[in-house]
Parts: C-alpha cells; sequence; structure tokens
C-alpha cells in the first residue's frame, strides 16, 4: 500500500496547525495593537522615533551593537533586569508597534539597552563611552569606537561639537586640534537617547504577581 499520500498530508497537517499556533495567533493577539492617546500630553505612545535617531539605529545594526546588547527589559522572577536600573517595567508587546525591526538582541555581553536614553540622558556620557568606554565605565570589555570621531585642526572658533575638554589628559589632541563626532556617531547618540519606555500602558499594570510558597514549604529570603 503507497501511504505517500498520507505521510505527505501528515506532515501538510502540521505545518499548517504549527504555522497557525505560531503566526497567525501572534498576529491576532498582537496585530491590532495601537498607540495609547495621552490627552493630558497630546502625544501617542510609544511616540516616532525621530528622523536623525532612525539613522542612528541603521549604524546600530551596522556596527553590531544587536550582538552584545538586548532590547528587552525582563520582568521580575525571569532576571535581575529591573533590580539593574535597566528599566521601570517590564518589555510590552506595545512597546515596539512603530518598529519596522524589532533589535531584541541575543545575548547580554554588554547591558540591556532599551531604556539606555532614560538611564544615561546626558549626549556627552555616550560620546565620551564611545571613545573609550573606560572614561564611563571603568573594567568595561567594550572596545572603544574612536572611528565615530574625527580629531581636527581648529579653523576661527573651536566647534560646540568638540569634545576633548571633557576627555582625560592622556586623550587630549595637539594643541590647536580638535575632537568631534562624526555624522554616524551623532546619529548612533540620538538613536540611544530616544530608547526609553517610561510610559504606563494598561497592560503594565500588575503583570506580575508574586507565586504563593506551596503549602507545606516555607518561603526562600
Amino acid at each position: 500500500m503507497n501511504r505517500a499520500p498520507l505521510i505527505f498530508l501528515g506532515i501538510f497537517l502540521t505545518l499548517a496547525f504549527s504555522w497557525t499556533g505560531i503566526i497567525l495567533v501572534n498576529q491576532i493577539g498582537y496585530g491590532s495593537l495601537k498607540p495609547v492617546f495621552n490627552e493630558d500630553e497630546g502625544a501617542a505612545y510609544p511616540l516616532q522615533t525621530p528622523g536623525l535617531a532612525a539613522r542612528g539605529k541603521l549604524v546600530y545594526e551596522d556596527l553590531g551593537c544587536i550582538y552584545c546588547h538586548s532590547q528587552q527589559v525582563r520582568r521580575p522572577g525571569y532576571g535581575s533586569d529591573i533590580e539593574r536600573g535597566w528599566g521601570e517595567r517590564q518589555s510590552v508587546a506595545r512597546d515596539y508597534i512603530r518598529e519596522s525591526r524589532v533589535l531584541l538582541g541575543t545575548m547580554r555581553t554588554g547591558p540591556d539597552l532599551r531604556n539606555i536614553g532614560a538611564r544615561q540622558t546626558d549626549p556627552t556620557w555616550h560620546y565620551l563611552h564611545f571613545y573609550d568606554p573606560q572614561i564611563t565605565s571603568n573594567g568595561s570589555i567594550m572596545p572603544p569606537f574612536k572611528f565615530l570621531f574625527e580629531t581636527r585642526k581648529i579653523v576661527g572658533q573651536p566647534s560646540p561639537k568638540a569634545i576633548q575638554s571633557k576627555l582625560p589628559e592622556k586623550y587630549q589632541p595637539k594643541p590647536g586640534y580638535e575632537i568631534v563626532p562624526t555624522e554616524r556617531g551623532e546619529n548612533l547618540v540620538a538613536y540611544l537617547l530616544s530608547l526609553k519606555d517610561t510610559y504606563a500602558y494598561p497592560e503594565t499594570k500588575n503583570v506580575y504577581v508574586e507565586p504563593k510558597p506551596e503549602a507545606g514549604k516555607e518561603e526562600k529570603k
């Protein structure tokens, strides 16, 4: 008896049910999510990514930042993200609805960056960190990104974007020269400053309930 048609039908049905469960159900559940409009602020959250930051996201992708940094704050009980100060709340699906490509990441060689724009609001901090992470984070294993800066001769007045006045002495350029971020560097910092999920959506309230200890067992301290 030729069972090939039955085997084919079985494989087809298995794939169809898998697709339905993984793709279709999630699309039904999350595909209808929309921004939440705040009447007091006159803004819809999540906010649109500004143009400069949108270009910075391309730099982020190009430099492979996704390989060392994630962008997803886990809820209590699934990690210590909130205790580490990586976010005020867990990340939810609505946080990502304006993004055509979500950069969740797979490794945390460095800290999660989903809320880096809320943790580090000063652009100068980011520029110094990219110039050499040891300046801002002693002991960091992140490599320097000095190629995001240009050392050039000062012509006329120093550039207001120059960072050498903030650099330690050993990084100072020759007299008459200044260090300024390139366009790619400015775009990347703008993108990082835009990363902040601080708005409380309806689904972020009461999203985690501490499990009760089993009967007859003491709760671990």
